[in-house]
């Protein structure tokens, strides 16, 4: 089987999400039902971490040793990707040392170099640029409560970051719309959107574009990385707050998801977060289902 690695959220075409969906409805199913399933037995993920991780890492490396495989954790700081070490000569080593790696670091750049010299698939655990392990078990959580995604609405309230970049790629993909609505000066770069993408709208207002929504999602309103920032991002991201009144605003039976970790009384309100439309930690959750198809698929294929 070809190399097939996913480093954005248009990696992959709907059939195969449709196929991976199916696959993690068992997958959970599994998990729920205490039903051993190692189909990755004698396989090894290695984790590479340049920035720090909660749900990621725990996902990851619960997720392989669920299926019968082992997870090696790096963190650059520890290895010799931290002293200058190309990144196109990790890669070649790497790879040649297991079946899988999952990375998270800061340009996509990075990721796409040591994609390019690898021999086995790279997973982009987060980058500056996207997140799509994140948005697909968004998305899969939201067709696990509500059905189908195609032709609703999700409500994007906050910076335009990794996290919205691979929202509208999914839109793309799956067929829905995005609201936008982010504060002057942290607006959609172009760069990071396909010109033909027409599955999103701006708002100045974020309780308009929280109007009608199915789903209204959000995130720290500073990202990792940029914490030299957090002050004047305090002060510009003022009224983008998910509160009681902006989900008023949604269809009754929206939902509100956060990728967390969450800043209660900044960029969503506990009553939001605590509330009944708050599927949070359903959500967190599926990282752990969605990743385990995920390295199913790109180290077995379709099975």
């Amino acid at each position: 089987m070809a190399i097939k690695h996913y480093l954005q959220f248009a990696d992959f075409s709907l059939d195969e999400y449709e196929y991976l969906i199916e696959r993690t409805k068992i997958i959970k199913r599994k998990f729920k039902n205490y039903e051993p399933y190692h189909p990755l037995l004698d396989r090894t993920l290695v984790m590479v971490f340049e920035k720090n991780s909660t749900r990621t890492r725990l996902s990851f490396e619960a997720g392989m040793h669920q299926l019968g495989g082992a997870a090696i954790y790096l963190n650059t700081r520890d290895s010799q990707l931290g002293r200058g070490e190309p990144v196109e000569d990790a890669a070649q080593v790497m790879s040649r040392m297991c079946d899988i790696i999952m990375i998270r670091t800061f340009g996509q750049e990075i990721i796409d170099r040591f994609s390019r010299n690898s021999r086995v698939p790279v997973i982009n655990g987060l980058t500056n640029e996207h997140h799509p392990c994140q948005v697909f078990a968004d998305v899969f959580t939201y067709i696990e409560h509500r059905g189908s995604i195609t032709g609703k609405t999700v409500a994007w309230v906050g910076d335009a970051n990794n996290m919205l970049y691979s929202w509208l790629q999914a839109a793309e993909v799956f067929g829905f719309h995005v609201n936008v609505s982010t504060p002057a000066g942290y607006d959609i770069n172009p760069a990071l959107v396909s010109p033909a993408n027409q599955r999103y709208t701006l708002f100045k207002d974020p309780a308009d574009a929280c109007d009608g929504a199915d789903l209204v999602t959000t995130d720290v309103w500073t990202s990792m990385g940029y914490e030299q920032e957090n002050a004047a991002r305090l002060k510009a991201f003022d009224g983008w707050i998910v509160d009681g009144a902006k989900m008023k605003r949604a269809n009754k039976e929206a939902l509100f998801m956060h990728c967390l970790p969450a800043h209660r009384g900044e960029e969503v309100s506990a009553e939001v977060i605590d509330g009944p439309q708050s599927v949070v930690w359903e959500e967190a959750e599926n990282r752990l289902h969605v990743q385990k198809a995920l390295l199913e698929y790109l180290v077995l294929g379709r099975v």
